[in-house]
């Protein structure tokens, strides 16, 4: 019995992560807690588990005394000198109890207890496989859609999480099997609630994905200055080439757009702009408002420009509802001012 009971945790630790020694902690509260049930909460209870030796025994406490007031822990000198001629007042005998004696009940605490810690201990062995994950990208499989809520369950290599309908791009649909890219947001130390929160909005799923696709930037030839993002509508991002003779912009768009249809098939079609970086603050802000064309930017402050535009280009300058002219403010970190010359 206790060979398989630590070939059981063994198992348990290879297959779900959680140490032997954390569900041995859980397994000596839960037969206490059980003991408790079966012989009374005045009971003394002491629980030898040696993992080496792969034994584990349980043993009921009582300790020696003049005159008895609780026989479930206390026992006469004269009881215990029957027992064993050596025993002295303030020691304790000690009973072995078979933990297969125990009624349905007590069993039946042990083992919640128990059910409760592998929870835990699953808990705990996916929030520390996900520590060094936090603010990357993942890849999950959808598990299950809530037509109701809208939320999407995702099967992770450490589990299933959920996706929530806030954190889904505007109207992107989903199919049960279907593989898609997440970006992992925090990891919730609660004991409720999901292990790890997930999103595709964030501006940061945008950069990873271009981290992914081109080799430049992964290379550290090509380096991202920022990203502003509207999910499902526009993101801008903004890249600079530390190689003279590497093109960023070319570089993150591949031949015959390979990459960038690959970033795009992933967005559901979320249009991208990419931008060339430069230390010019004038001519940065004018490629961020690409793709309308600017005819000259002024800096009325360490914060803020002015920016003439051909009148033509002012509604593209400005973009629909203001999102072009919105999304290049952010990029740059400029409050942008747009005038018809």
């Amino acid at each position: 019995m206790n060979a398989e009971f630590f070939g059981a945790l063994e198992q348990l630790e290879k297959e779900k992560g959680i140490p032997q020694a954390y569900m041995l902690e859980k397994i000596q509260l839960a037969l206490l807690s059980a003991f408790k049930k079966e012989f009374g909460n005045d009971a003394l209870m002491r629980v030898e588990i040696d993992p080496d030796k792969k034994k584990m025994k349980a043993y009921l406490q009582k300790e020696i005394v003049e005159t008895v007031e609780n026989p479930i822990c206390q026992i006469s000198l004269e009881e215990a000198k029957a027992k064993n001629r050596r025993y002295e007042l303030g020691q304790f005998v000690e009973t072995e109890v078979k933990t297969d004696c125990m009624h349905r009940l007590s069993a039946a605490a042990a083992k919640s207890v128990i059910i409760q810690g592998i929870r835990e201990g699953e808990r705990q062995a996916m929030q520390n496989a996900y520590e060094s994950r936090k603010e990357e990208l993942m890849t999950a499989t959808v598990s299950k859609i809530d037509r109701e809520t809208g939320n999407v369950l995702l099967e992770l290599d450490r589990g299933t999480n959920i996706l929530t309908k806030a954190e889904q791009i505007p109207g992107e649909t989903f199919q049960v099997g279907q593989k898609i890219k997440v970006f992992l947001t925090e990891i919730n130390k609660e004991s409720r609630g999901p292990v790890v929160s997930l999103s595709r909005i964030h501006p940061k799923l945008v950069w990873r994905l271009f981290e992914l696709e081109v080799p430049e930037i992964q290379d550290g030839t090509v380096i991202i200055r920022n990203v502003a993002r509207e999910a499902g509508s526009r993101t801008k991002i903004s890249v600079y080439s530390r190689d003279p003779a590497v093109d960023a912009v070319g570089a993150c768009i591949g031949t015959h757009n390979m990459r960038i249809d690959a970033i795009l098939s992933e967005l559901s079609g979320e249009k991208i702009d990419i931008v060339e970086y430069s230390e010019e603050p004038e001519a940065y802000i004018a490629a961020a408002l690409s793709p309308a064309t600017v005819l000259s930017v002024t800096m009325t402050g360490e914060r803020a420009c002015r920016v003439n535009v051909a009148p033509e280009q002012l509604s593209l300058a400005i973009g629909r509802e203001g999102q072009n002219v919105r999304l290049a403010a952010r990029l740059t970190g400029c409050k942008i001012d747009i005038k018809a010359e």
